[in-house]
């Protein structure tokens, strides 16, 4: 659940393009009075209002006809809503919101960049007003992550984000001492049997260790599962190939955990211990069961995600 990839950002922004040029051009329209242009207490407000309601808004200033920045930068600073004195004077005009707004083309919006500002990705738009003493341009800039997360109604999930990696790194914790405390159990009992010299080759105490040992690779998997899933990398809920990954990971790590079992209790069954035959059969026909169900999810799983894309239109 960390922050999400740019690359995750951009791919989701060309799934949604049609969406953002749609939802960015609606604001601008509603913020396009001719008092942008003269009046910064109008500005200072409407950019308020977008702020208040669009929390992937940044930024906000004017540009007159010849793309020369006529006005502060408007932000948000502290949580509040300011003019900042700086970029009054600057020229805009080779920017590309500017440079290549046709005349008549009211709306432009950049492919995503990296800000210098901040370092985020982000987007500028800008729209094409009127007065009486000529044109001018709103300019926008725009934070794509949130942009993106705002759109897939992600916000109230990202808030709760650091309880969630909070529990699992707790759970992650526990796992990590148990496999200390097998490992502990594991490394007594091979001193034991190093201490009794020449093992007796029937002798089921090897086959122990090696269950310890097992057990603490597979709670360790498991354990590492967790923290990169939950708590380190971006897991894209929306898409059915996260969840479907996640949970070939865990049952890939189960599956291993029985399969060495299996074998081992096999083990024992040839040296003579007999009742170990049918549990040992039955584990392997678990195994069995287990790597067929998780095909057959795989297999339909990326086939219904395949179908939807088809239907959406993507390729």
């Amino acid at each position: 659940m960390a922050a999400m990839s740019y690359l995750s950002v951009i791919e989701r922004y060309h799934e949604h393009e049609q969406l953002v040029k749609e939802l960015l051009e609606s604001i601008l329209v509603g913020i396009s009075d001719p008092l942008m242009l003269s009046d910064p207490g109008f500005r200072v407000r409407a950019m308020a209002e977008i702020a208040n309601c669009y929390p992937f808004v940044e930024l906000l200033y004017v540009l007159d006809g010849d793309g020369m920045q006529i006005s502060d930068n408007v932000a948000i600073v502290n949580r509040v809503v300011q003019a900042i004195p700086v970029g009054r004077n600057l020229s805009r005009s080779h920017r590309p919101y500017f440079s290549k707004v046709e005349e008549t083309q009211r709306l432009k919006i950049t492919t995503p960049y990296l800000s210098n500002a901040s370092g985020q990705l982000c987007l500028s738009a800008s729209y094409r007003i009127e007065d009486d003493s000529g044109r001018g341009f709103i300019i926008v800039d725009i934070n794509l992550t949130r942009l993106i997360e705002f759109m897939m109604g992600d916000r109230a999930r990202r808030r709760a984000t650091p309880l969630f990696k909070g529990v699992y790194t707790t759970l992650v914790m526990g796992l990590f001492i148990m496999v200390l405390v097998l490992i502990g159990m594991a490394a007594a009992d091979i001193g034991g049997l190093l201490s009794q010299g020449a093992v007796p080759s029937g002798s089921i105490k090897p086959f122990s260790i090696i269950i310890f040992i097992t057990l603490a690779l597979a709670v360790f998997d498991l354990g590492k599962t967790i923290l990169e899933e939950e708590v380190l990398m971006h897991k894209d809920i929306f898409r059915h190939s996260s969840t479907r990954r996640t949970i070939t990971r865990f049952i890939s790590t189960i599956l291993i955990a029985i399969s060495i079992e299996a074998l081992l209790t096999m083990f024992k069954a040839s040296l003579g211990e007999v009742k170990y035959v049918q549990p040992a059969i039955g584990m392997m026909f678990a195994v069995v069961g287990l790597l067929v169900g998780l095909g057959i999810y795989v297999f339909l799983g990326a086939k219904a995600e395949l179908l939807l894309k088809q239907r959406n239109g993507k390729p």
